[in-house]
């Protein structure tokens, strides 16, 4: 097979030239400009982190807290262990010790963020609400395995003493602002429909009110 050649005319000029000059001078360095601009002053949808922190969901789940009881300061944590059992990461670990009274007494509890996955299962299970998840989220570390110990985790006593530390409210209640996010309903608003009294009936109940004024009045 012979070999193909392309015939370029010189009276015209080459394509690429063309397109080039469409990029260069064109309706495309313009546009480009225009959304730079219009960028350059909308607003910012981004933070100066960590000078700024964006607030967090009050069911965030972060680095664990163990809470004390309120007024007495005593630890909720009983010692039973079923943290330490139904965590899937197999990160938390307890130590405990049965006293002269029969109470088991915690030696140890460590929980190693490391491994940990936040999945909150372990404050699902507490009976005490003992373990409960805080919204400590910067956990950068140096070292491989970041392991977090039961001081570390254990609220103030003072702010039990003094009520000044939020008490658990348990899996399943209703958030803070759960009134302020709830939306109506089509059911909602037929049974407000429902409680409001119809205009006729409404009218028609003071005509009556109102002849009986008058016949009192006669």
């Amino acid at each position: 097979m012979g070999q193909k050649y392309k015939w370029l005319d010189p009276k015209k000029p080459s394509p690429k030239l063309l397109d080039t000059l469409k990029t260069s001078f064109g309706l495309e360095l313009f546009k480009g400009l225009g959304l730079t601009i219009k960028e350059f002053f909308s607003k910012e949808v981004t933070i100066h982190y960590p000078m700024e922190v964006l607030p967090l969901s009050p069911r965030y789940r972060a680095v664990h807290h163990l809470q004390r009881l309120l007024e007495s300061g005593n630890e909720r944590c009983i010692g039973c262990g079923l943290c330490e059992k139904i965590c899937t990461s197999n990160c938390i670990r307890i130590i405990t010790h049965k006293a002269e009274d029969e109470r088991k007494y915690i030696d140890s509890y460590t929980i190693n963020l490391g491994r940990c996955i936040y999945c909150g299962l372990c404050a699902e299970v507490c009976p005490e609400l003992a373990i409960v998840m805080g919204q400590r989220f910067e956990n950068s570390s140096v070292q491989r395995s970041q392991f977090g110990g039961k001081a570390e985790f254990l609220t103030d006593i003072q702010s039990a003493k003094d009520h000044s530390h939020q008490e658990f409210m348990g899996f399943g209640a209703p958030s803070v602002d759960a009134n302020t996010r709830l939306a109506q309903t089509p059911l909602d608003y037929a049974t407000k429909e429902e409680k409001e009294e119809p205009k006729e009936a409404k009218e028609a109940k003071e005509g009556a009110e109102n002849k009986e004024g008058g016949k009192d009045h006669a």
